[in-house]
């Protein structure tokens, strides 16, 4: 499944990251802007530099460009222009470069070979494809040719020459017979690079079949046969005895003479080969002899490259992949048998094309910054670099008094818009080119968000959060983090502004929730966006499950009870040993608890709750142990509490080894908890006595193991047991068993070179241990050189950890070799390290420095970068040195403490914000290395605007009584301007119910105001905020006291307007309705009387209320019901029913007991009644509905 691509706003935030650290501006890949900013044309598609075409299908040339307006494209062949509307058969696709050239209508096309250039165009500059050269591929046929029979004596050497015809591309070469069965090869007969097929020595079975060499051309999908050879070999033995082919010795027992080995190819003793960087290097040795000889490659004076390195062809042919500069030198073939050996040598020289260091790379700057384009080559031999602006030299292009060329570099001062171009890099030797194309564009863009709006953003308490905000502008915009809406930008404490823009905080707290803003500013404009941050409860189990022991068949319940935020879906899941549990029908989860019905062995093991929201969750662990049922005393000591396991005791060492040995040792108790794991321990006398360390863990259910051990250490061994409940007491030592020395296979590792004073270099590294110092007498053979001079190297025997290396030059780097020693030889030579020498403090300050006020709190300062020789160390970072010289307002005393601001790296601007407003300031710059400051620069002044106040101070809030509010304040801290009022705003509230918002302005003296309530029970809440020329300050809330009756009238609104009260009210009344219309049924109905499927059974006396059949209710009050009229005789009789009781009679009179309940038998006539209506009052009934439902 592939993953889903990030939104644009993404890689603008990458981008942003990374424009705090280089002076060019990043296009951010967000469509919208892309689509509009003016910028100059850009190769994105071109055909390969080799272009070969199949004759049989129509030409295509890619080129493709994108720039904004759009650009137009035209085309060079052979250096001239080239005019697409001449020739028909040649057309331009749509909005696209790219030619395509239709031979439909016929025409050869070969007509059209020859080498292409496509330039794009547009206002702002012209870009250039590669210098495509096409070419019709090619398959010609073999030549017409007779060949005569090769004859050739047995065990000869053969070569049979294929010769195929040129191909563009070279044909793929193979074998057959005329019968198209390929011919098999092995270290004796085998086709070579060139396509020839070599035979070693010549057998009699050679003759059996002919040889045609085939050649398949790619692009024309054929393949081109030669006429067949036929080889005739003579011989002194006349019968082909299958029988010999397997002879230890054929030859001899066939009467061929054996033979020292000979080179087929290549011819004599040495040879040279060049091959290209980058490129596979193929070296191939083919010889003959009799026996078959073999081959095998060296190299001199090292090995061969073995992860680069493979053979092929029988080990005739090495091939060498991607080769670099180091696999040069003389490469040497042995072919041997048994009667001699000979040796061919090959000097492999590597060459290169040029390829890049420093490709140049697109430059967006904003007006009056200072950019370079870098086009950095190498190659071999050292290529040349040509610039070109629009296509043109640059020598011929119109003079630039803000351009210079140094080199490889194109420095950019003051840039303007006039400056934007498209600057053409082209480096070459005689094995290639690259050509690059790099436009520097000038943008003046006032800042943009480029996140969605109003992103809502959710985060658990007491977590770290970032919240993005990335935006694009020219120049570079600052951003600034407010939050609600107000006060002072958010930097420091718990938040922390990152270069890209986000804010960071630390820990998340309760009073974090709020709305968030980021303001971009640059001197074209302003943007802002605004993220709301919710802060949620952690997800805690505070009732956590407990490790329980349980007999088999047996219920267990593991208890998992969760608080978390109740905004959050809450999903509770169960792992059983670390996988997730399959809740079978024997198993019951509920949202607190898991329970395990007729607990079995398989049950047993470790059982997890893990409690999780979309933000967060939490795990609780515990171990379920299932004990058999067994009737015997055990049984009541599996029941015992479980404790750690006793020491393993009687340790024997036995099968000793150089480098291995067996340990065995006796278990103790368990003490009812297996045992899961042993650790065993090792100690050595020599380097760290009585110091134990882990050797290696084994399962508990083994007493053995073999130990590998390490040479030259006197080894002690104990083994310590552990199960769920903890580690026991370690074991009582072993005897000792000490190793024999050996030479070291590794060397001390974290070597650094550094600088303690200006003039040493201090080589440290950390010391080997005991297991790998392999020998007596461990020591350090430290090597150092400059690394420029490539001088001998120095040495010195050190026995400890560091050494000092003294009188060296200020900060040069220096190779570094640690190797490792002692009285069995030395370890393999280490790799080298670069260390530095001591720093020496920087000697330049940074020039011209540039001070630009932004706003009334923040400057952006530009300066000249020092000399990298000046700096006598590695640059760390330019820091400005500032202080408060005054404030513009009389009588504020101010403090003129010296702050200061980094800028880490080498860059020539940066931005000093959180500066006081309405205050002058001065500035000074250095450049800082390890050692520290360098001088300092001329001191600049400056003066910051006027600015909003800070939040008046001590605003307090009076009810003398109930008609009046005093409110009183202080001035602001930090005026920040000249105060010209304050502003207040208030309104009542009850409740949730608001008034209408009141607003009052006051003169800049006025520190108090009173308030005439508009009733007794509103409250007050009051806003109050500074105000100077520039803007209203950071405002400062506060509510008037709470009336004593306040809280119950709260209640009392609040209580009457909550959802589950109104939803409680309506189930009430629900509930009422429904047992008044069941009490209104049930005394409408008639007594007791039996309901039975068996008719002619009667109810018994003694059974007056089986539960089968009757239903029976009480009238005490003897009232008749709603639907019934009383007779003269009080009884009841039903209105307009012919149905009466004494019809179910088997007589004409009805029986009933004493308490008025009819005891007879249903008759048919009941029956038929039934039969034939059944749309009786009972059957409509509403309480008979209730009563089908229950």
């Amino acid at each position: 499944m592939a993953r889903p691509q990030p939104p644009p706003w993404v890689h603008a935030a990458f981008l942003l990251c990374v424009l705090g650290l280089g002076g060019a501006i990043e296009i951010p890949m967000d469509p919208s802007i892309q689509n509009e900013l003016t910028q100059p044309p850009t190769i994105t598609k071109q055909s390969v530099k080799d272009h070969i075409v199949d004759p049989r299908d129509n030409i295509l040339i890619e080129c493709e460009a994108k720039g904004n307006p759009a650009p137009s494209f035209h085309w060079t062949r052979n250096s001239r222009f080239f005019n697409i509307a001449k020739d028909p058969r040649v057309s331009m696709r749509r909005r696209s470069g790219t030619l395509v050239i239709d031979f439909r209508s016929g025409g050869r096309p070969e007509e059209y070979e020859g080498e292409y250039q496509c330039f794009a165009r547009n206002k702002f500059g012209t870009a250039l494809s590669n210098r495509i050269r096409l070419q019709v591929s090619k398959s010609p046929l073999w030549p017409k040719e007779n060949l005569d029979p090769v004859v050739v004596q047995e065990g000869a050497p053969l070569t049979l020459q294929c010769n195929p015809p040129p191909g563009l591309p070279s044909p793929v070469i193979f074998w057959m017979s005329s019968s198209m069965e390929p011919i098999t090869q092995d270290k004796r007969v085998s086709q070579g690079h060139n396509g020839d097929l070599y035979f070693s020595n010549v057998i009699l079975q050679d003759m059996q079949t002919d040889y045609s060499c085939n050649a398949r051309f790619h692009f024309t999908h054929t393949i081109q046969q030669k006429n067949p050879f036929t080889l005739k070999v003579l011989t002194n033995h006349p019968y082909n005895d299958s029988s010999l082919r397997n002879h230890p010795d054929m030859y001899s027992a066939r009467g061929v003479a054996e033979r020292t080995p000979s080179f087929m190819y290549p011819q004599g003793t040495s040879s040279s080969q060049m091959v290209l960087r980058g490129m596979d290097l193929l070296l191939e040795c083919i010889a003959s002899g009799v026996p078959t000889p073999d081959i095998a490659w060296y190299k001199k004076g090292g090995d061969l490259p073995s992860d680069k390195a493979k053979f092929e062809n029988f080990n005739k042919a090495l091939r060498i992949t991607n080769v670099s500069e180091e696999d040069s030198g003389e490469y040497f073939c042995l072919a041997s048998n048994k009667m001699g050996s000979i040796r061919h040598t090959i000097s492999v020289r590597v060459k290169a094309a040029p390829y890049w260091l420093d490709e140049p790379k697109n430059l967006v700057l904003a007006p009056g910054e200072d950019g370079r384009l870098v086009c950095r080559a190498n190659g071999n031999p050292k290529p040349t670099v040509q610039w070109m602006v629009n296509g043109e030299p640059l020598q011929s292009a119109p003079p630039n008094p803000n351009r210079e060329v140094a080199g490889d570099t194109i420095i950019f001062r003051d840039t303007q818009i006039s400056s934007r171009a498209v600057y053409q890099c082209n480096t070459s030797n005689e094995h290639g080119y690259l050509l690059a194309n790099a436009f520097v564009s000038v943008l003046d863009v006032p800042p943009r968000m480029l996140s969605p709006r109003n992103q809502l953003i959710r985060v658990i308490l007491y977590n770290r959060t970032r919240l993005d905000c990335p935006f694009f502008g020219s120049p570079i915009p600052t951003l600034r983090w407010f939050k609600n809406g107000q006060g002072s930008n958010l930097d420091g404490g718990n938040y922390h502004v990152h270069e890209n823009g986000s804010l960071e905080i630390k820990m998340i707290r309760k009073e974090d929730q709020g709305i968030y803003t980021c303001v971009a500013t640059n001197i074209l404009g302003k943007a802002e966006n605004q993220v709301r941050l919710e802060v949620k409860d952690p997800t805690r189990i505070y009732r956590m499950p407990e490790d329980q022991v349980a007999k088999r068949g047996t219920t267990v319940q593991l208890e998992c009870r969760v608080k978390h935020d109740p905004s959050l879906k809450l999903t509770v899941s169960w792992l059983k040993d670390e996988e997730p549990l399959y809740i079978s029908n024997r198993m019951k989860k509920e949202d607190d608890s898991l329970t395990i019905f007729g607990v079995a062995e398989k049950d047993q093991g470790s059982y997890t709750c893990v409690a999780s929201t979309e933000l967060d969750q939490d795990l609780a662990k515990a171990y379920l142990t299932v004990l058999a049922d067994q009737a015997t005393p055990t049984n009541r000591l599996a029941a015992l509490p479980k404790g750690r396991p006793d020491r393993p005791r009687d340790l024997e060492l036995t099968d000793l080894a150089e480098r291995s040995v067996r340990l065995t040792w006796i278990p103790g108790d368990a003490n009812n908890s297996p045992i899961t794991d042993y650790v065993v321990q090792f100690e050595e006398d020599q380097f760290q006595p009585g110091v134990w360390h882990d050797h290696s863990k084994f399962p508990g259910n083994v007493n053995s193991a073999v130990l590998q051990l390490s040479p030259y250490v006197n080894y002690q061994f104990r083994v310590i047991a552990i199960n769920e409940v903890g580690s026991s007491h370690p074991s009582l030592p072993s005897e000792r068993y000490r190793t024999s020395g050996a030479p070291p296979e590794s060397n001390p590792g974290d070597v650094k070179g550094e600088g303690t004073r200006k003039n040493n270099m201090e080589i440290t590294w950390t010391p080997m241990n005991a297991t790998s110092a392999f020998g007596p007498n461990l020591r350090y053979i430290v090597k150092w050189r400059r690394r420029e001079t490539r001088d001998a190297w120095n040495n010195a025997t050190v026995w400890g950890s560091r050494y000092v290396v003294g009188q060296t030059p200020v900060y040069v780097p220096y190779e570094i070799r640690v190797q490792a020693e002692n009285d069995f030889g030395k370890a393999p030579e280490p790799e080298t390290v670069i260390g530095y020498s001591g720093e020496d403090y920087p000697r330049a300050a940074p020039t011209d420095v540039k001070v630009r006020v932004m706003n009334s709190t923040a400057i952006s300062l530009q300066w000249n970068r020092v000399y990298s020789d000046t700096v006598q160390g590695q640059l760390r970072e330019y820091r400005a040195y500032y202080w408060r010289e005054s404030s513009l307002l009389k009588n504020l005393w101010v403090s003129q403490k010296r702050q200061q601001a980094s800028f880490p790296g080498d860059r020539p601007r940066g931005v000093v914000s959180q500066l006081f407003p309405y205050s002058n300031y001065k500035l000074e710059m250095v450049v800082v290395n390890g050692r520290g400051d360098g001088p300092r620069s001329e001191t600049k002044e400056f003066t910051t605007p006027e600015g909003v106040p800070s939040a008046p101070r001590r605003f307090r809030v009076r009810q003398p009584n109930l008609e009046t509010i005093n409110l009183e304040w202080d001035h602001p801290e930090h005026p920040n301007g000249i105060l010209v009022g304050y502003t207040l705003k208030y309104l009542p509230f009850n409740g949730t119910k608001l008034g209408k918002q009141i607003v009052e302005n006051f003169s800049p003296n006025q520190t108090k105001f009173t308030v005439q309530r508009a009733d007794p029970v509103s409250r007050y809440r009051f806003t109050l905020s500074a105000r100077t020329q520039v803007g209203s300050g950071e405002a400062v809330t506060e509510e008037s006291p709470a009336p004593p009756n306040e809280a119950y009238t709260n209640n009392q609104a609040d209580i009457a307007t909550q959802g589950w009260f109104i939803g409680l009210m309506c189930a009430i009344a629900l509930l009422v309705l429904i047992l008044l219309i069941v009490c209104f049924i049930k005394r409408s109905r008639g007594g007791k009387y039996p309901v039975r499927e068996k008719k002619d059974v009667p109810l018994g006396p003694e059974d007056p209320k089986e539960e089968d059949g009757s239903f029976d209710y009480s009238d005490e009050d003897n009232k008749p019901l709603q639907g019934s009229q009383t007779s003269l005789d009080g009884t009841i009789k039903q209105q307009e029913s012919d149905d009466s009781l004494v019809d179910y009679g088997e007589g004409g009179e009805g029986q009933f007991n004493e308490d008025g309940s009819f005891i007879g038998q249903y008759t048919v006539k009941k029956d038929k009644e039934e039969t034939e209506g059944n749309e009786s009052s009972e059957a409509t009934s509403p309480v008979n509905a209730i009563y089908s439902l229950a």
